[in-house]
């Protein structure tokens, strides 16, 4: 036993929440578009791994759940915090492998011998954390290399990779689920939704907006292939892949979304005010409540409805002292989006019986788990 886990009833839902984590050191799940859990052969939920700082930089663990033995997956260069994911191909226990960012190389870490490699680079470059396409075989992430922007595309078996250029910031590129011919991304600043072939072609925005239509978080729908995405904090919305149309599921400040596979619930937290981890129908509307997060929540941005601008940034900067980085979520002192382990960021569980989330609440920010 780690000595580490222990649960307790949520104050609203009266749900069992275990807290996964309490070493004196931050720790929080992945970034919430992956699950940060592991399934056994029958498919479900067995370990849960998590970035922790407690070796003195980032490095990722896992975690027999809830309460079983602890184990260090990387050592030496931090990597990004909020990069890991499983890679989908479960044929061979002994080939799993979590894909993770370091610096400007795509890497992966085979959990049955820890056994690391470099999968692609790119060369002076920062990445942000990747998407993997759903038959395995592709790796996305969002790159900036001195002034150009893009998206790095690299096989998984590293015989090839290119740099797609974009002129502007880009940032949470995803694979479509069905089609992993296309990449959905963000631009920075708006317009926001764009997509483009993996070989860089058919490059199209999405839905041209300006900053005052502050869309954040679009992500896609489950296995529907459609766009989800919240329009901050005023209503979650849904854009048909085919049509473009866009329909709302809900007038709710959704903040933080992770759909299910189906497609049918979109999870999420809520900020301003804080209301909570929430369930939502995507057929009606509905509301459920999953659990209380408790997370501080920071950052001055979403006190808005509009995207930052430069000079909010530069604000930023000037008082945290801190320099310029590839995105938002690799700034530890930002003031603007606020330091991201401060956010609970909620994701469901390998067999979607599970949330994982972050919270600050008891002063360090830990890993936490609500079981549905």
């Amino acid at each position: 036993m780690s000595g580490e886990s222990y649960h307790f009833p949520d104050r609203e839902t009266g749900r069992r929440v275990w807290q996964i984590t309490s070493a004196e050191a931050i720790s929080h799940p992945s970034y919430f578009l992956q699950s940060s859990f592991l399934a056994d052969e029958s498919g479900r939920d067995e370990k849960l791994f998590f970035v922790s700082y407690r070796s003195g930089s980032a490095q990722l663990y896992e975690k027999v759940y809830p309460d079983g033995t602890l184990r260090q997956l990387t050592r030496g260069t931090p990597i990004h915090p909020f990069s890991p994911a499983l890679h989908p191909w479960r044929d061979n226990p002994e080939r799993r492998e979590i894909v993770f960012t370091r610096g400007g190389g795509l890497w992966g870490v085979r959990l049955y011998s820890l056994a690391d490699r470099l999968i692609a680079e790119l060369d002076g470059a920062q990445l942000g954390e990747p998407s993997i396409s759903a038959d395995g075989e592709w790796l996305c992430a969002a790159a900036k290399q001195g002034g150009q922007n893009g998206i790095f595309v690299a096989r998984f078996d590293g015989r090839a990779a290119h740099l797609i250029p974009f002129p502007r910031t880009v940032i949470h590129p995803q694979f479509h689920p069905l089609e992993p011919e296309w990449i959905e991304f963000s631009g920075d600043p708006a317009p926001r939704m764009h997509r483009v072939r993996r070989d860089g072609t058919g490059l199209e925005c999405l839905y041209e907006h300006s900053n005052h239509e502050f869309i954040v978080h679009e992500t896609f729908l489950g296995q529907t292939g459609d766009i989800v995405f919240t329009v901050w904090p005023h209503l979650l919305a849904r854009m048909d892949w085919t049509t473009r149309q866009i329909s709302t599921i809900a007038e709710y400040n959704a903040w933080h979304i992770a759909p299910n596979r189906a497609g049918t619930k979109v999870l999420c937290d809520t900020n301003h005010p804080d209301r909570g981890i929430k369930l939502i129908d995507v057929a009606t509307g509905s509301i459920e409540a999953v659990c209380q997060s408790d997370a501080s929540n920071q950052g001055s941005q979403w006190r808005t409805s509009r995207y930052a601008l430069a000079e909010d940034f530069a604000r930023a900067r000037s008082e945290a002292k801190s320099g310029a980085t590839l995105s938002w979520m690799e700034t530890a002192t930002d003031t603007v989006y606020g330091p991201q382990w401060t956010h609970p960021h909620p994701s469901w569980s390998a067999d979607e019986s599970k949330v994982a989330f972050a919270s600050d609440r008891t002063g360090l920010t830990q890993v936490y788990v609500c079981e549905l």
